[in-house]
């Protein structure tokens, strides 16, 4: 039997849940992990009589353990339909007996008529990882290859140890009994060699960290503070220590290279797994199933100091957690792996790597594709870049072919795993006022004006958005009487402008124009031309730079030119001479950007529209004619 991975070395819970209030041979053989059992025992009582909905729930789990998805998913459908007992971990089982039973067409139906009980991360990690795998799932070439130190028990998660590989095994020791949940052997740390070409041998016990008589496994070495992390079984006076339900957690616990130990995350009800040191950050990530949980077990971090706890556990959010199990969490490059066995992957559990941001959050969890992933249990995974920019690296999977349940694999490769990604993160701003815009269209689009992504902007203004690398993105923002906003990037561009926080600033159309005469029309400082001509000067061109960067802000602006001029002679010239000035100013626009779908009209009134007394035959001073002479740029729209 497979050496099942968050089942049996991860559950690790000896008792047969000793106070689970058991009514059936089905649910005695259902919580001892006898699953097929189980399934038998249940069939058997339905014959008899309807099961309960938390049985039936039972029943599914047990055809899930056997691989029976399609009966799986049948039955949590109709659970899911009858009561609200099911957990979001079992709606992930849902969801993956789906795709696992062939029926992959029903999961996104689901996913939509759940959707507003979901986490927006959620769908879009769901969203982008499915037209990930579709369209770029291939094959990445990178050749796997199954390790010599594999034994028929479970060997998984491999560790850096100078130049050796530490790794996690159940095969047989003198040392060691029996654990019954896998009929395996307790588990324990052993060590291998490395040679160049990735290859280990000379696999032994490793004998730096304290022997156990029970299970010690998943280490993690710090080559900063010289101090080894691993898990171990908790245990009182060499015997093991269960909490009030008969259980028997894992703890973490940290070897000084002094060989004093400490006990770091310790809980007799709750299991620590995977414990991963960041020398960077002095964080120490590990995965545990706490009652903030999004589903199985969860990624965490704890600050420490030197090795030394110092906070709380935090968790890692719905962006890296989901209603499935997190585990093996590794940072390199300043990017996340880890492993998920969440409904949208190849199956069973995946490796998925996220870009770990500036303001600590992640951006969406990539499926690393086929070659380490595969359509069974992938994780554990761990890379590091050797000579001559080669990348090597470890994980574990239990694929077919394999020598036992967990075995260990080794690779290669030319450029980190996972596919490039553009991440966006920003705000819409609105430029008058400072203040973040909300519900702002953003699209992304690539060179030939396919939208790639569309988001909208939160009540603050803030958007993120993530899409498959390209070599060209334009970014596009805009909201009902707000300015458009526009800009093409070059890949170069690209790489800059995702490393700080991209805010886009829109105009408000409120905020261009005013009230004059009765009529709305842009915001522009007074201008003049010269006495009795209509030629354009630089300083009538400083305002009408104003007009064109409107139009450019608001494309669809429709426009209508009035000029006016005073009193002092004729009418018939001032009218002349106001139309060509009307003319020059229209010209002038559409030399400039403007087309004559912005522009509507264009008169000039000459002296019609005296604004003041100031008419024919009245005295009045020059300034006085001056509020005369005015031209206004009227909008029509609405």
């Amino acid at each position: 039997m497979k050496f099942k991975v968050l089942v049996l070395f991860l559950l690790m819970v000896p008792s047969l849940m000793l106070s689970q209030d058991k009514k059936s041979k089905g649910d005695v053989y259902f919580y001892g992990y006898q699953y097929e059992k189980a399934i038998e025992e249940y069939r058997k009582e339905m014959a008899k009589g309807p099961l309960t909905n938390r049985q039936l729930l039972n029943l599914a789990d047990s055809y899930f353990k056997v691989g029976s998805y399609s009966d799986a998913s049948e039955l949590y459908m109709e659970v899911n339909k009858n009561d609200t007992i099911m957990s979001v971990h079992q709606f992930n089982k849902l969801l993956q007996s789906l795709s696992k039973s062939m029926k992959g067409e029903r999961i996104e139906s689901f996913l939509r008529s759940k959707s507003s009980l979901l986490s927006k991360e959620l769908l879009e990690n769901a969203e982008f990882n499915y037209k990930l795998l579709k369209e770029h799932g291939a094959p990445d070439n990178t050749v796997v290859k199954n390790l010599s130190v594999n034994t028929p028990q479970a060997d998984f998660s491999p560790a850096f140890y100078k130049n050796k590989i530490l790794f996690s095994s159940s095969r047989p020791l003198k040392s060691k009994e029996v654990y019954e949940p896998s009929g395996e052997s307790y588990l324990d740390i052993f060590e291998a060699t490395v040679d160049k070409n990735g290859n280990l041998s000379n696999a032994t016990v490793f004998n730096k960290i304290p022997d156990s008589k029970f299970h010690k496994s998943t280490p993690y070495y710090s080559s900063k503070l010289n101090r080894f992390f691993y898990i171990l079984s908790n245990t009182e006076e060499g015997d093991l220590a269960f909490d009030d339900n008969g259980k028997n957690a894992l703890a973490v616990g940290m070897l000084y290279d002094s060989g004093q130990f400490r006990f770091l995350l310790k809980d007799l009800s709750t299991s620590f797994y995977y414990p991963f040191f960041d020398e960077n950050t002095d964080r120490l990530y590990f995965a545990a199933n706490f009652d903030d949980s999004f589903g199985g077990t969860d990624l965490y971090y704890v600050m420490t100091n030197n090795g030394q706890i110092m906070s709380a556990p935090i968790n890692l959010g719905p962006r890296i957690n989901s209603p499935g199990n997190e585990i093996a969490p590794y940072i390199y490059n300043n990017s996340l792996y880890f492993s998920s066995d969440v409904f949208y992957g190849l199956g069973g559990m995946d490796v998925y790597k996220a870009n770990i941001l500036g303001d600590n959050s992640y951006s969406i969890p990539v499926n690393i594709g086929e070659g380490i992933n595969s359509k069974n249990d992938d994780f554990g995974f761990i890379i590091k870049e050797n000579e001559g920019n080669e990348f090597v690296g470890f994980f574990a999977s239990n694929r077919s072919g394999g020598k036992g349940g967990d075995d260990l694999y080794g690779f290669k490769m030319n450029k980190l795993p996972g596919l490039k990604t553009f991440i966006l993160k920003g705000s819409v701003v609105n430029l008058s006022s400072k203040t973040g815009i909300s519900k702002a269209q953003v699209l992304l689009l690539n060179n030939t004006g396919e939208v790639l992504k569309e988001v909208y902007s939160s009540e603050d203004g803030s958007f993120s958005a993530e899409i498959p690398w390209e070599e060209q993105i334009t970014v596009k923002a805009t909201k009902e009487s707000f300015s458009i906003f526009s800009k093409t990037y070059s890949e170069k561009e690209m790489e800059e402008v995702q490393k700080s926080a991209y805010d886009i600033g829109l105009v408000l159309l409120d905020d261009l124009v005013e009230e004059v005469e009765g009529k709305r029309v842009l915001k522009l400082r007074k201008f003049y031309f010269d006495k009795n001509k209509s030629e354009v000067t630089a300083s009538v061109a400083t305002e009408l730079k104003k007009v064109i960067e409107a139009v450019a802000s608001f494309p669809d602006l429709r426009l209508r030119i009035e000029t006016h001029t005073n009193s002092k002679g004729s009418n018939a010239f001032n009218k002349k001479l106001s139309q060509q000035r009307s003319d020059a100013i229209k010209n002038y626009l559409l030399k400039n950007g403007l087309s004559s779908e912005n522009i509507l009209e264009a008169i000039g009134y000459g002296e019609e529209k005296i604004i003041n007394n100031c008419t024919n035959g009245v005295y009045c001073l020059d300034f006085l004619h001056k509020q005369n002479e005015r031209t206004l740029i009227e909008v029509l729209n609405r």
